[in-house]
């Protein structure tokens, strides 16, 4: 049984520097998430865009995720 797998939805998420937690002593994040990315989006322009944004922030961009969402469906061999 073979399988095929379609990607459906993606998102951007930009990670930022929260700096240390007073508290816990531990390094802090805040994140950004961008919903309805288009699928055939390359990792160049997702970067590229990403890397544009940043600094319209206050905190520095600390990494840059993408998130992908796929359907699995059973193909018929022929």
């Amino acid at each position: 049984m073979a399988a095929t797998a379609n990607m459906v939805n993606s998102t951007l998420r930009l990670v930022f520097d929260d700096g240390i937690d007073p508290i816990s002593g531990t390094q802090s994040f805040k994140t950004k998430s961008f919903s309805n990315v288009k699928t055939e989006a390359t990792a160049d322009q997702l970067y590229a865009i990403s890397v544009s944004l940043a600094p319209l922030q206050q905190r520095s961009l600390f990494k840059i995720e993408r998130n992908d969402s796929s359907l699995l469906l059973q193909t018929q061999v022929v």
